[in-house]
């Protein structure tokens, strides 16, 4: 936890670095010309030595893909072995920060160093923006030392980077970190999911069950060629397991090879398959529990692990292990 020799700073766009166009607020450019000035305007507040890179182009982090998560991926990587960062500030839209996070906690897996991601509700130089707050105060956490692995600093608070999530749209207070009763043991990272390894997109999906779900839209979402389908159940874990099309959908997918995940849609809830009958019946058809995990978490996990190559068994394997603090018991 020393303080970085030198910080890749990562611009991918969003609010934070947005300014006024024809059609409203977008994406721009050279945001290093901007946080260069800011810092030399306030040469109190501490930031380790940087390099900036930016995403080309910027995005609205709404139209954030697998793609982008890849081409950070590659940047953070190309940064630590070729430039000899040892840390790093990625800079990213708040609509799909909680994603981009829990994403590169997979994608970085064992990288050693810490990774950090901020954003703003405002854009900087906004009145009453919190662009600067956030940003100079990610800045400050970094010099004063944090542990490896993904983070998110926002508000004064640093967080879980794969359990992190969006709860509020208008708030500065805007994220928090989904507590967990019980934290699974963590598993050594193997290295066929470390942060060496390339990984590829995946045709992934999520559906979350619900009283007016039909069968027939069950199997059209499971013929479209998916690899990967992570049910959000209900409570602990069940579902409609009196429909009888409905799990027999579920079964011939899995058969197929699809992966069939599950977590909770009760913000503090985890899967317990075993507990009603309703749940032991969805089991059965192949579904394997995501514990207590986040959506963003679970969605990322099956990227990540589907995206390094590894086969139905060995991602249903993996999937249900601890590798970064993102499971519960």
């Amino acid at each position: 936890m020393n303080a970085p020799r030198q910080l890749l700073v990562l611009y991918t766009g969003g609010t934070l670095g947005m300014q006024m166009s024809a059609d409203g607020l977008a994406p721009a450019g050279g945001f290093d010309t901007r946080l260069r000035a800011e810092q030399a305007a306030h040469p109190e507040r501490p930031a380790p030595p940087w390099v900036y890179r930016e995403l080309s182009p910027p995005i609205d982090s709404a139209n954030m893909t697998q793609g982008h998560w890849l081409a950070m991926r590659e940047a953070i990587v190309a940064a630590v072995e070729r430039d000899g960062c040892d840390a790093v500030l990625l800079l990213h839209g708040t609509d799909t920060l909680a994603y981009s996070a829990a994403a590169l906690s997979f994608l970085l897996l064992d990288l050693g160093l810490p990774v950090v991601l901020t954003g703003a509700m405002l854009p900087a130089g906004a009145p009453g923006s919190d662009a600067w707050d956030n940003l100079f105060g990610a800045l400050a956490a970094l010099a004063a030392g944090v542990a490896p692995g993904v983070h998110l600093y926002f508000h004064g608070r640093l967080l879980h980077g794969a359990r992190a999530l969006k709860r509020d749209s208008a708030s500065f207070d805007a994220f928090a970190e989904a507590q967990r009763p019980r934290q699974a043991p963590r598993a050594a990272v193997p290295a066929s999911l470390d942060w060496r390894r390339p990984r590829r997109a995946v045709n992934l999906a999520v559906l979350p069950l619900h009283p007016a779900l039909q069968a027939v839209q069950v199997e059209a979402l499971l013929d479209s060629g998916v690899e990967a389908v992570l049910l959000e159940c209900y409570g602990s874990g069940t579902g409609p397991a009196d429909d009888a099309a409905l799990l027999n959908a579920l079964r011939r997918a899995h058969r197929r090879g699809v992966v069939l995940a599950a977590i909770s849609q009760c913000p503090q809830g985890h899967i317990d398959f075993a507990t009603y009958a309703a749940g032991s019946r969805l089991a059965a058809c192949g579904l394997v529990s995501g514990g207590g995990m986040t959506r963003e978490a679970a969605l990322a996990k099956l990227f990540a692990l589907l995206g390094a190559g590894l086969e139905q068994a060995e991602a249903e394997r993996w999937f249900a292990v601890d590798l970064c603090g993102e499971l519960a018991d």
